[in-house]
């Protein structure tokens, strides 16, 4: 009998450039983490993209754990040495999604550096209209994850698909079925935007979940306002943050999402080096009473 609340699976992100990415999942597989999505940062580098699919399966071996979604994260639309490499590596990644077992590529958009949006849709619309096309043939999905990376509206370096006006356009400009969104509330709070009605006016694009909240210090914004010196959120692991995720959860699934919440670490300003991985189990706990299911690991690592 198939378990129902694996329809959505808890997992958590595996930095791909890292020298040895299946020894790092063989030394967290034992929390309990039910998908794993490698991800690169600007760049594959040296990395031989099928061995590590290999190794990356191999140090799974029998769990019932998935590869469902691969991340590319850098600027594609731009023409330096590295912004060609991000580029190549979305290229990599489609051609090699199925080593994996994975059926979604995410990352940035890119961005036309320090132009407003509307300056990038041109760009976005040539790039991944061909990348649209080569994942298709492929049957692969390709998602873009909400971050601003310190960007606006008027100008940025990294990417467009932060806000949902520029979604909007983007999927205007690029109506292809099979590009969506890499989603999580963090990045919506920091624009003071309720993720919940989000959840169900864009369901159909959301391809894939980031394990990303945030806590709006709303104290801080009364005495500073949110351009003045003290930061008026933080972005925090799931369980430390402001987001219900029963709801968020509850409401995915009735817009019939199925796939992976994958944790997205590293930027809790509380639960990050030492404790990161205390910060982790204790999202993935925290991730799975909310979906439904028992607290199954009671080690903080």
């Amino acid at each position: 009998m198939t378990n129902a609340l694996r329809d959505i699976s808890i997992g958590t992100m595996i930095k791909g450039n890292a020298p040895d990415p299946a020894g790092d999942v063989r030394q967290i597989l034992d929390h309990g983490f039910e998908s794993i999505e490698p991800f690169f940062w600007q760049t594959i580098g040296d990395k031989d993209i099928p061995r590590l699919a290999a190794e990356l399966k191999d140090a799974i071996g029998d769990r019932d754990v998935s590869m469902s979604t691969l991340g590319m994260f850098g600027n594609p639309l731009e023409d330096t040495e590295m912004d060609r490499q991000t580029l190549a590596g979305w290229e990599t990644l489609i051609d090699n999604a199925h080593l994996f077992g994975a059926t979604c590529i995410a990352g940035f958009t890119g961005r036309v550096r320090g132009q407003p949006i509307e300056a990038s849709l041109q760009r976005f619309k040539e790039v991944f209209g061909r990348l649209a096309k080569r994942a298709a043939d492929k049957g692969v999905t390709i998602a873009f994850e909400n971050c601003a990376m310190d960007g606006n509206w008027a100008t940025g370096d990294w990417n467009i698909a932060h806000n949902p006006d520029a979604w909007e356009l983007m999927f205007d400009a690029l109506p292809d079925e099979n590009l969506g969104l890499e989603w999580e509330p963090c990045h919506q709070l920091v624009y003071l935007i309720d993720p919940i009605p989000q959840i169900r006016k864009w369901a159909p694009k959301i391809f894939h979940v980031h394990g990303k909240d945030a806590t709006i210090r709303w104290d801080v914004i009364r005495e500073h306002g949110i351009f003045g010196r003290e930061p008026f959120v933080q972005m925090r692991t799931p369980g430390f943050g402001d987001s219900d995720w029963t709801r968020v959860i509850s409401e995915l699934r009735l817009a019939g999402y199925k796939g992976a919440i994958d944790i997205e670490g590293w930027h809790d300003p509380v639960y990050r080096d030492a404790l990161e991985m205390t910060g982790q189990v204790k999202a993935l706990n925290y991730l799975k009473e909310c979906r439904g299911g028992m607290r199954l690991i009671d080690n903080p690592g």
